[in-house]
């Protein structure tokens, strides 16, 4: 009985609990605080939350957001993440926006795409999502039709490996980049090629395109080399612009940003900021002990997606260049653009002027050597979570575009699918005979695709 009475006393106080109340005030993950202090139950759960932030922000229907407590989710109400001595303080409660549509978890592969003679070093989704550019170690470029799985083209006339791939905002042109020095433009729609762009004297390390939303005509092409320097090109007059110069070593790494700067990082353990316009060095980031190879700006998600929208419609529509802007000023927010630098030093800095960003900017995720794939806060730099199962080097990372999921490419063969809120494995998805070097998730969410030593492309989908 005195077994019983004490678990009907617990009860009673766990429903008085819930019932008291606190003081709350809403702010963004950016900091702005929104509306007054409000007094709430400590019963309050996401979706009354929900309703909340949505009259306070006086949004017309209602929009998606998580809500944090320090760096606890509220996933059922607040007597669950307030702890008895911050309940007679006014808490502070973060809301975050979701996206309003969401990315079904892969879970099997529905085609191995056979063609390539040596492994795939490189993949990129086109900006429509339709079709898929990868490349190889036997010299060739191949592009698969992503309705039937099949391919379109083969792209023959490097000579050497094939190391990157880039498709232009528009996807019309495809830029790649190689071993043999040469950067090549070709025409979404033939095998011929549009142009050989010649002035590297080693091989080619990163291409990426001007953003759409600066420029709409989809103009000019950066590419960065293994002989220290940085060419900008006009892919229609094909010709070579301006030369960025002041690296002594590699250029390993390279971003076009939305503010219109090019970004470098190098194995001289620096990164510069250019104005592409004119040359000149705008700042020099100092602070790695070793060099510099992976590069990471808040707005890489949106960037890539380059003048189409996948939400508004079943189709991608291809938007004008304000329409493009409006949304890349929607996507970054108030703050300044971030980057995220990753070195062998083994160590990340967090610039603000941005490895990976999720798509909303609201985490950094980060692949190694050490098996282990690290989550940090996007805003803040502060670690998160480590998530481990693979039993080889990771080489690659996919956030899915509503930054709920995430997938890794390994040097064990396989593909592994990871969730965030959790911080923990969904899904092993064997099936590679090799090691995998490559994976990207279409922009639309629809598929992922990954490349191999063992030869294969790999579709994968729900």
């Amino acid at each position: 009985m005195a077994g019983r009475g004490g678990r009907v006393e617990s009860q009673q106080m766990s429903l008085e609990d819930k019932e008291r109340k606190v003081l709350v005030q809403f702010s963004s993950w950016e900091g702005e605080t929104t509306g007054p202090q409000l007094e709430v139950p400590l019963s309050t759960s996401p979706q009354q939350l929900l309703g909340l932030i949505n009259s306070l922000l006086e949004n017309e229907e209602e929009y998606p957001y998580s809500f944090w407590f320090e760096e606890s989710e509220i996933q059922t109400d607040l007597s669950t993440v307030i702890p008895e001595e911050k309940r007679e303080l006014t808490v502070p409660i973060v809301y975050v926006p979701q996206a309003v549509f969401k990315v079904r978890p892969i879970t099997r592969c529905t085609d191995s795409l056979e063609g390539h003679a040596e492994a795939v070093l490189a993949l990129s989704f086109q900006p429509t999502g339709a079709s898929l550019a990868s490349g190889s170690g036997d010299s060739t470029v191949r592009i698969w039709d992503l309705d039937t799985n099949t391919p379109l083209h083969t792209l023959s006339g490097h000579t050497k490996w094939v190391l990157c791939v880039s498709w232009s905002p528009n996807g019309e042109v495809i830029a790649t980049g190689s071993m043999d020095n040469h950067v090549r433009l070709w025409s979404s729609s033939s095998t011929n090629p549009i142009a050989t762009l010649k002035g590297h004297t080693k091989w080619i390390t990163s291409l990426v395109w001007e953003p759409y939303h600066l420029n709409s005509e989809c103009r000019k092409l950066a590419s960065s080399s293994k002989d220290g320097t940085v060419i900008i090109w006009d892919t229609i007059l094909k010709t070579r612009l301006i030369q960025l110069s002041g690296h002594t070593m590699s250029v390993t790494t390279l971003r076009w940003s939305g503010e219109g700067f090019i970004i470098t990082g190098s194995q001289d353990r620096l990164i510069k900021v250019f104005d592409p316009n004119n040359g000149k060095l705008v700042r020099e980031l100092q602070g790695h002990a070793h060099w510099v190879n992976t590069l990471a700006l808040s707005t890489d998600f949106v960037l890539r997606l380059g003048g189409y929208d996948h939400i508004s419609s079943e189709n991608p529509v291809l938007l004008t260049q304000e329409q493009a802007l409006e949304r890349y000023n929607k996507t970054r927010g108030s703050r300044p653009e971030r980057l995220v630098s990753g070195s062998d030093d083994f160590t990340m800095f967090l610039w603000e002027p941005s490895v990976s960003f999720s798509p909303d900017g609201r985490f950094i995720s980060s692949a190694s050597f050490d098996k282990s794939i690290r989550i940090w806060d996007g805003l803040s730099g502060k670690y998160i979570a480590a998530l481990r199962g693979h039993v080889g080097a990771i080489y690659q990372v996919a956030w899915s575009p509503d930054s709920r999921l995430l997938v890794s490419a390994s040097k064990d063969s396989t593909v592994k699918l990871w969730n965030i809120s959790t911080k923990k494995l969904l899904t092993d998805l064997p099936g590679h005979a090799d090691e995998v070097y490559a994976v990207d998730w279409s922009p639309d969410g629809q598929r992922v695709a990954s490349g191999s030593k063992d030869r294969l492309v790999k579709i994968w989908k729900h």
